[in-house]
């Protein structure tokens, strides 16, 4: 994203990756290291964004796909002009849970609409803002939903999604990575947390380093 001297760095990949967990662990390493961070999700990274975010993940009864992805592209809008945007013109470093590629993968793979269609308008909602760096945690569905089962806590409308679903989520977020290498970092999930977080911190590294 243009402006300011911070460093934007978004997680993505499927249900059950390990997003939370490699979050924290970069968080953790980047503030030891001085920087200051700020720690925040699509949906609901704003107090706006969480009411959607109630509406898109735990609503009972159906939501029209155009209508959830409208949902969405809203929420990023004002957590981009709100949240992202002055974090970024303070020169914190934002670790953000899921951004527009989620879209794409789960409303434009997952629920087959267009998937350009559903990229331009995440980006005319935010202007164009991309993020400097975008980690993908690939896993294979059927062993993510194994994590999600052994976690024990009730699925939200995506994660309760059947397994066909969630391939074609994966699929997309992969051939995404295929198409913006340079943004893209994609990571074996499957693998041990901190061999993962070691993968990401020597990008993270070099991102810093040349700045």
């Amino acid at each position: 994203m243009t402006g300011g001297d911070g460093l934007w760095i978004t997680l993505e990949g499927g249900d059950g990756a390990g997003k939370t967990t490699q979050s924290d662990l970069l968080e953790s390493w980047l503030r030891d290291a001085g920087r200051t961070v700020l720690r925040t999700r699509e949906p609901g990274g704003s107090e706006v964004g969480q009411l959607i975010r109630d509406i898109v993940l735990h609503h009972r009864g159906d939501i029209a796909p155009r209508a959830e992805a409208l949902l969405y592209a809203a929420d990023r809008a004002h957590h981009v002009a709100t949240v992202v945007g002055p974090a970024l013109e303070r020169g914190d470093i934002v670790i953000q849970d899921r951004y527009l590629d989620s879209s794409v993968a789960y409303q434009g793979a997952g629920r087959v609409l267009d998937a350009a269609e559903v990229r331009d308008l995440s980006l005319w909602a935010t202007e164009g803002a991309l993020p400097d760096l975008t980690v993908l945690l690939d896993l294979d569905p059927q062993i993510a939903r194994t994590r999600l089962d052994a976690a024990d806590k009730p699925f939200d409308r995506l994660e309760a999604e059947k397994l066909d679903f969630h391939v074609r989520v994966r699929a997309a977020f992969l051939a995404l990575a295929v198409a913006e290498p340079a943004r893209f970092l994609v990571v074996n999930a499957a693998d041990t947390p901190d061999g993962i977080a070691r993968t990401v911190r020597d990008r993270v590294t070099d991102l810093l380093a040349a700045r």
